[in-house]
C-alpha cells in the first residue's frame, strides 16, 4: 500500500494496544500536531485507525484572580470595613465605609456589584449595612481561589468546586476556563495487516507553488487531499458590540420618522446641563453626589451673556404675569462650573437656544444617542454611565397625545408595543410622565424613560415661542425588554459576558 509520509509515520509510531495521543505521535515522528492531525483523519477514513475524543477542562488564574488569591476579594474587604464602622448595628455612610477600607477605582464597583449578592449586607440611598452573621471565610468564590492559587493549569474534574462557582469567577474574570479536544489513536487489524505487508511511502504536494505551474510539473505530480472537516485553530474576530448594533439601530428609526441628530460636549457647563432646564441650583442632583465635576480645567470661560441673563431672572423671578421662579440663591460661578453631562438634555439646550447651529425654525424634530455619566449605585438597571436617547419635537400646539403617539410608533419598531405611562414630575416639564415596558423575562415593569412638555420657564428664556414635547429614554433598558437581559452588567462592563456579545445580533 502506497501512503504519503506523513501517514506512513503515523501508522509506523501508534500500536494497536495503547491508544496515543496527538500529540504523542507529533512528538515520535517529529512532525507539527496539525499535520499528525490531518493524517490521522485521513487515516481513519481509509479505516487504518481508530480515533476516540474527549474534552478536557482545565482552570488558569487571571492577573486579577492571583491579585485576590494573594489578598482577599474586594467585597470582603468592604464587608470588614463595613464591621468595624459599626455598620452591624446600624446604617453608615457609604462614603466613609469606602474610605476606610481603602479600595479605590474599580475595586470599589467591584465590591459594590457583589457585597448585597453574597449576603454580606445591604447598600441603599448611599447607606450600607453588615449583616453580623456573614462568614467571609465562607465564600466559595475566595476559597476557590485560594484553592487554586500557584497551580498554572488545573484539571476541572480535579478540583472541588460547584459548578455555579465556576461560572461566577469566569463571569467576573477570575479565571479561564480552556477547552481542549484531545484525539487518542490506535491501529485497527486492516493497519496491522497492512503494515505487517510493507507500507511504501508516495511522493505528494501539499501545495501548488509558482514554480510547478511554470514548469508544467504540476501535470504529473500527485496532489495530497485535503480532509475540510477537520478541526481548525479558532480565532475570535472583532464584533460591534449589541449595545452599538442597537444605537445605530435606533438611530435609522429616528431618522425614518423625520429626526435629525444632535451632537455636543461630554463635558459641558453646568449652565447648559441644569440652569437652562429650570433646575433650581440647590437642587438635590445638582450635588457633589450625583454628578462627576472636572479638576481641570473648573469652569468654562464663554457663556451668552443675554441668555445668562434670562435664564437668571426666570429662576428668581419666574416668567410672565403670574411667574413665581425659584426665590433660591443663583450663583453665575456655579452656572460655569464643568461637569460630565448627567443627561443630554444639555444638547436640547444649545439647540434649542440656537447657540449650536443658529435658529430653529418650527416645525422641527431633533435626536441624539449618546452616553451620559451619573453618580449612581450599580445594580442590575443603573450604571455610572450609559446611552440615553434624547429626542424633542418643536411645533404649535403639541398634546400628551402626540407624544404618547410618539412613542407607541417608536417602540413598536422593536417589537415593543405594551408601554405603559405613570404622572411624574419634573422640573423642567409639565405635564410630565415617566414610561414603563414589561420585562420579556421577569414580567416586571421596567422603567425605561421619561418625558414631557417643556415649561415655559425654560423655553422662554431660550428664545422659543411654541410648544417642544421631549423626552430622555434608556439604551440599555429597550435592550433588556428586547432580549430579556436581568441585569445591564451581562453586556456593558468589566463584567459582561463575551460569549453573549460574540452571539448576539441585533435583528431587524
Amino acid at each position: 500500500m502506497q501512503l504519503p509520509e506523513s501517514q506512513v509515520a503515523v501508522l509506523e509510531a501508534a500500536t494497536a494496544d495503547d491508544a496515543q495521543s496527538v500529540d504523542a505521535l507529533a512528538a515520535a515522528t517529529q512532525l507539527p500536531p496539525e499535520t499528525v492531525t490531518g493524517a490521522v483523519f485521513e487515516l481513519e477514513d481509509e479505516g487504518l485507525v481508530a480515533v476516540a475524543e474527549r474534552v478536557d477542562e482545565t482552570l488558569t488564574l487571571t492577573d486579577e484572580g492571583s491579585e485576590y488569591a494573594n489578598s482577599q476579594l474586594p467585597e470582603i474587604t468592604l464587608y470588614e470595613a463595613a464591621l468595624e464602622a459599626g455598620a452591624d448595628d446600624e446604617p453608615a455612610q457609604m462614603g466613609r465605609v469606602i474610605g476606610q477600607s481603602g479600595l479605590e477605582g474599580p475595586g470599589v464597583d467591584i465590591a459594590l456589584s457583589n457585597y448585597a449578592r453574597k449576603g454580606y449586607g445591604v447598600i441603599d440611598s448611599g447607606e450600607i449595612t453588615a449583616d453580623a452573621d456573614a462568614d467571609p471565610t465562607a465564600d466559595a468564590e475566595a476559597n476557590a481561589l485560594a484553592e487554586l492559587e500557584g497551580a498554572d493549569e488545573t484539571p476541572v474534574d480535579s478540583v472541588d468546586i460547584d459548578e455555579g462557582t465556576l461560572e461566577q469567577l469566569e463571569r467576573r474574570g477570575l479565571v479561564e476556563i480552556s477547552e481542549t479536544t484531545v484525539r487518542e489513536v490506535t491501529l485497527t487489524e486492516l493497519a496491522v495487516t497492512e503494515l505487517m505487508a510493507g507500507l511504501e511511502t508516495a511522493e505528494t504536494v501539499g501545495q501548488v507553488t509558482p514554480e510547478l505551474l511554470t514548469s508544467g510539473e504540476w501535470e504529473d505530480v500527485e496532489f495530497a487531499e485535503y480532509n475540510v472537516e477537520a478541526d481548525a485553530e479558532r480565532f475570535e474576530g472583532g464584533n460591534v458590540h449589541i449595545l452599538r448594533q442597537t444605537a445605530e439601530r435606533v438611530k435609522d428609526v429616528l431618522v425614518g420618522m423625520g429626526f435629525q441628530e444632535m451632537e455636543g460636549p461630554h463635558v459641558d457647563a453646568d449652565f447648559w446641563i441644569n440652569d437652562c432646564l429650570f433646575m433650581p441650583q440647590d437642587h438635590p442632583a445638582r450635588t457633589h453626589w450625583d454628578r462627576f465635576a472636572l479638576e481641570e480645567p473648573t469652569h468654562i470661560d464663554d457663556l451668552p451673556e443675554g441668555l445668562v441673563s434670562d435664564v437668571e431672572q426666570a429662576h428668581r423671578q419666574g416668567v410672565g404675569p403670574d411667574g413665581e421662579g425659584y426665590h433660591s440663591p443663583w450663583d453665575e460661578d456655579f452656572a460655569r462650573a464643568l461637569a460630565l453631562r448627567g443627561h443630554t438634555t444639555s444638547l436640547s439646550t444649545r439647540y434649542l437656544s440656537g447657540e449650536e447651529i443658529g435658529e430653529i425654525e418650527p416645525p422641527a424634530r431633533f435626536f441624539s444617542v449618546e452616553k451620559v455619566y451619573r453618580n449612581d449605585t450599580l445594580d442590575p438597571t443603573h450604571l455610572l454611565e450609559f446611552f440615553q436617547i434624547e429626542g424633542w419635537v418643536m411645533a404649535k400646539d403639541l398634546s400628551v397625545r402626540d407624544l404618547m403617539g410618539t412613542f407607541e410608533e417608536f417602540y413598536a419598531q422593536f417589537g415593543i408595543t405594551d408601554i405603559q405611562f405613570k404622572p411624574h414630575y419634573n422640573p423642567y416639564t409639565e405635564p410630565s410622565f415617566e414610561l414603563f415596558g414589561t420585562h420579556p423575562t421577569t414580567g416586571e415593569l421596567v422603567e425605561i424613560g421619561n418625558s414631557g412638555i417643556f415649561r415655559e420657564e425654560m423655553l422662554e428664556p431660550l428664545g422659543v415661542e411654541c410648544d417642544v414635547m421631549a423626552w430622555g429614554l434608556a439604551l440599555e433598558r429597550l435592550l433588556m425588554l428586547m432580549y430579556g437581559f436581568e441585569d445591564i452588567r451581562d453586556i456593558h462592563g468589566t463584567l459582561c459576558d463575551l460569549d453573549l456579545l460574540r452571539n448576539t445580533e441585533v435583528t431587524y
